[in-house]
């Protein structure tokens, strides 16, 4: 046992000394042994090198005492923490979930950050929109020894997809022995906000008050490991159970409604789309149901926040086996099997009618005589008439809809690496991974349906109201669904409205790769002032990847009233060989004012499937003037080829967020000439109907002629690392990423805007207004495709500080901060745009907060109580500006953590801790919508959105 911690000690230091690392639990202060540490792979390079050399790159570790020490059983809830990171899909999603976890590096996109395990790629998380980027609830947490993440370019070395940069997960591949573990966590929380309790009660809606716990989670795992003929091999295995209880937005106070208007006058919003129904032709006429008659409109909403979760249910089962073998002294043989089964649920508010329909036809036998009389007699309109009447109506009595996602995984990696002689190695496998996608989308309608059982009419036969479908012949199964008196839907009309959708979808994944590595001193391959010679890589790899998404008719026709639009299939696949090159070539050694120079170089040349060759490189240095000081510098030029889904997703229509239409409602806010810009005419203007809902039309879509994006990075930092003072380590870098020839889709609502204001008519031909002018009805839209036009520059200087010492009778200390200070997050939707500044700011084009400074103080305390130490944490989140209409300025965060961890015996630890010790709730604002990974008027991935978070927990080896 002491001797497998002495090793992830080691491991823990040589992350340390390549640049920034946390692991609290081991002192950074110990002396390690150096026959333990020879040759290392760092992330960012496959070329091998001694421990005490600095990484070109800077590389963050964290170790897998800090995913004890947190408490965290959902990995990206860790990585998330780190200030590199920003948050994307989380278990925190309800609507827009993919059912995955990803991560984003620098906030350029998960499909801009590239996972590995072990230094190999994971597969696409998902055959989903948005489910691009590797999942890492494939990740076993149990297995994971660290997590090294390098950001900046790295495509010359790992290829596609790494211009933000990798995070590597390494695994425990060498355990002896019988590990369990076990964990149980919960959420707590205060329910004390009096303001926003006031505001909830006032509107009639029921609210969370007092303590409340919940959102239980259980994680057990299972660790069994052997070596294998006298120490020639080993075989580690493991299994891993998750449950995830289901919190709602009716648990939390400030998500108790649908916050509306700005922080100073928050009120309660929600949707137009009413239990009651909302009917009206849009012409200053609103009215709702009481008993059987239209009343006017009061102006309230449907309340659906409650009903949404705020924490998703999750199950989850992983399980595994990894082994080596050394067949002789020139091969050993490797294998890594994994298999992930992960269900969860995204449940949303009720579906209904979401002014699918426009009309009612006057001898509809369901109206009362008073409605009748209102929207038809009064309007000159008979018997044989049509009212031109949208209607909004929410079927609370079918329940709230529910996403059921369900993602299975097997990944194999078959490899062999050894020795070819005293100066050359190499390392080829060969890798497959599948992931099979079941979607099951409950409680929605069908909009036909919906058309049809409000076309009523009275049976000639029997005087009773029938559907005119079940006349004619074209639905004889067809429900009226009396939507015009209070109670009077029935549950056969339910059971023939609900419209259950399905969907089904795998990514593929197949990797041939290999690769040559040897120090050319041994051939005089050295300048004559370095200790030691060239060193090369060069490898070759074949990638093949596939995705199907298969959705069922009614998803592709559109057919569900509350999906916003068609889904369409996507089959394709994409596929790439590749050259790969890296060089480190030292220069100086052991000189006055060079202890080491060195460069390192990288190239990589891809050509893909689609007739598109790209070569991406690196340049770098490591300059280390005295033993204390090491500089280092690198320029990275990385390429990203379009992904299936970006290539090959067909076009349809879907919904975006806009407040209201700038040229719609009876006063609208831009003026005739510029609305002309857009498509309206002079009769239109001032008579175009607004969303109730604030959710409008775009044509979204794949563009199989997209080229690669491409970008620059530009690192400059330094580590120190005085002889003067035990322990203490300090590194400063400063990066500067551009990403040019973005593949994005451009914000519909920005793209309206800028016609609206220029008349430019490339962008003006991407509007396509309805016959009454709307935005949001029928196949109005906006397009707004996949295109080559995005622009994004983010830099700033990341800072990492350890320091461990003794304290005598006291006991140890080990400090480590780290922090990220944005100077640059610079945003262009197209070409000569206006770019947007993000730092500090949120909203608009620049989504979810974007702090410029965020940071962890981290404290571990090994105290003189034998196997106990005690760690806390400072978490720091800086202020963000909302760019909005609303101002909901987010202020600065302070969170603070403490556990403790005790080794009551040498099989026996136990573990226990309280995230968000004094409780603090998350900034509010009524503009968190789903696409920018919002829920219950907050940002679940960014803040700490449930109250505290305490767990117990605990390991026995045998």
């Amino acid at each position: 046992m002491k001797k497998n911690l002495l090793s992830v000690a080691v491991k823990g230091a040589i992350g340390f000394t390549a640049a920034a690392v946390m692991v609290p639990a081991m002192p950074a202060f110990a002396q390690q042994d150096a026959t333990l540490v020879e040759e290392v792979v760092v992330t960012g390079s496959r070329i091998q090198r001694d421990a005490n050399e600095t990484s070109v790159s800077p590389v963050t570790s964290v170790g897998a005492e800090d995913f004890k020490a947190t408490g965290v059983v959902r990995v990206e809830d860790l990585i998330n923490d780190l200030p590199q990171v920003a948050a994307t899909q989380t278990a925190g999603q309800a609507n827009g979930a993919t059912g995955t976890a990803t991560v984003s590096l620098r906030g350029l996109g998960s499909t801009r950050t590239l996972v590995l395990i072990d230094g190999r790629r994971m597969p696409a998380g998902s055959p989903l929109a948005g489910g691009s980027g590797a999942d890492l609830n494939q990740i076993p947490g149990a297995l994971v020894e660290r997590v090294e993440v390098l950001t900046g370019g790295s495509s010359a070395t790992y290829g596609s997809d790494a211009i933000a940069g990798v995070v590597n997960f390494i695994m425990m591949d060498d355990f002896e022995g019988v590990r369990f573990e076990s964990q149980t966590s919960v959420y707590q929380h205060n329910n004390d906000n009096s303001d926003i309790q006031d505001l909830v009660t006032s509107n009639g809606f029921d609210v969370a008050d007092g303590s409340v716990t919940d959102g239980e989670t259980n994680d057990f795992s299972m660790i069994m490991g052997a070596n294998l003929d006298g120490g020639r091999g080993n075989v580690t295995g493991y299994a891993n159970y998750r449950k995830i209880d289901a919190v709602l937005q009716s648990d939390r106070d400030y998500s108790g409604c649908a916050l509306a208007g700005s922080p100073d006058s928050f009120g309660c919003g929600g949707s137009a789309t009413l239990p009651s129904g909302f009917f009206s032709p849009f012409d200053g006429n609103y009215y709702t149901v009481s008993g059987d008659q239209f009343v006017d409109w009061d102006g309230s909403y449907y309340n659906y926040g409650p009903l949404n979760y705020f924490q998703r249910p999750d199950e989850r089962w992983t399980m595994g086996v990894f082994g080596h073998y050394d067949i002789n002294e020139k091969a050993t043989a490797y294998t890594q099997l994994s298999y992930a089964d992960d269900r969860t649920v995204a449940q949303i508010a009720p579906s209904g009618n979401f002014f699918v329909t426009n009309s009612i036809n006057c001898d509809n036998p369901l109206l009362s005589d008073q409605q009748r009389d209102l929207i038809c007699t009064s309007a000159g309109l008979g018997p044989d008439d049509d009212a031109p009447y949208y209607i909004g109506r929410r079927n609370v009595e079918g329940g709230p809809r529910q996403d059921d996602l369900r993602h299975t995984t097997f990944r194999g990696v078959f490899g062999l690496r050894g020795d070819l002689n005293d100066t050359w190695a190499y390392d080829v496998y060969a890798q497959y991974s599948e992931v099979s996608m079941e979607e099951t989308y409950l409680n929605d309608l069908s909009a036909t349906r919906i058309g049809r059982a409000i076309d009523v009419v009275t049976d000639p036969a029997t005087g009773e109201p029938v559907c005119q479908s079940v006349l004619d012949g074209s639905d004889p199964s067809c429900v009226p669904w009396n939507i015009f008196q209070e109670g009077g839907v029935t549950q056969e009309a339910l059971d023939y409205l609900v419209l259950p959708l399905y969907a089904r979808g795998t990514t593929e994944q197949e990797i041939y790769s290999g690769y040559v590595t040897g120090n050319l001193g041994d051939y005089g391959v050295q300048m004559p002032t370095a200790d030691t010679g060239v060193a090369v890589v060069m490898g070759l790899e074949s990638r093949r990847e596939a995705l199907n998404y298969s959705p069922d008719n009614g998803y592709q026709s559109g057919d569900g009233a509350g999906q916003g639009g068609p889904s369409k299939p996507v089959s394709g696949s994409l596929s790439v060989k590749e050259a790969f090159t890296e060089m480190n070539v030292p220069l100086v050694s052991g000189k006055p004012g060079a202890e080491y120079l060195g460069l390192e170089l990288a190239y990589r040349y891809s050509d893909y499937s689609t007739d598109v060759t790209t070569n991406t490189y690196k340049v770098g240095a490591d300059w280390q003037p005295i033993e204390d000081v090491k500089l280092r510098a690198s320029f990275q030029s990385a390429t990203r080829h379009a992904n299936i889904r970006e290539l090959f997703t067909g076009q349809g229509i879907a919904l975006f967020d806009m407040d209201f239409d700038p040229c719609g409602g009876e006063n609208p806010e831009a003026s005739l000439a510029e609305c002309q810009n857009s498509g309206v005419t002079e009769a239109q203007y001032g008579n175009i109907p607004n969303s109730p809902a604030g959710q409008y039309n775009y044509i979204q879509g794949g563009n199989p002629e997209l080229d690669p994006e491409e970008s620059e990075t530009y690192a400059l930092g330094f580590v120190y690392t005085p002889s003067q003072i035990d322990g203490l380590s300090v590194s400063l870098d400063y990066f500067n990423i551009e990403v040019t020839e973005a593949i994005s889709a451009v914000d519909p609502g920005f793209l309206l805007d800028q016609c609206i204001a220029t008349g430019d008519s490339s962008l003006c031909g991407q509007i396509d207004r309805g016959p009454n002018g709307n935005l949001w009805i029928g196949s109005a839209a906006v397009v707004s495709t996949n295109v080559n036009i995005g622009y994004f520059e983010t830099a700033g200087v990341d800072i990492n500080a350890n320091y461990g010492f003794e304290m005598g009778s006291m006991g140890t200390m080990d400090l480590n901060y780290i922090a990220t200070y944005l100077t640059k997050y610079d945003q262009q939707e197209i070409v000569g745009a206006e770019v947007v500044d993000c730092v500090g700011n949120w909203g608009g084009s620049c989504g979810q907060p974007t702090p410029e400074y965020v940071s962890t103080l981290r404290a571990t305390w090994g105290t003189p109580v034998t196997g106990l130490d005690v760690t806390g944490a400072w978490r720091y989140i800086g202020e963000a500006q909302d760019l909005g209409a609303n101002e909901a300025n987010f202020d600065a965060m302070n969170y603070f953590d403490v556990s403790a961890a005790w080794a009551a015996t040498d099989t026996l630890t136990v573990r226990s801790g309280i995230s968000n010790v004094l409780d603090e709730e998350p900034p509010l604002t009524a503009d968190a919508g789903a696409g920018i990974y919002g829920n219950g008027n907050t940002f679940p991935g960014v803040y700490d959105a449930l109250g505290r978070y305490a767990f117990l927990g605990l390991t026995v080896d045998f």
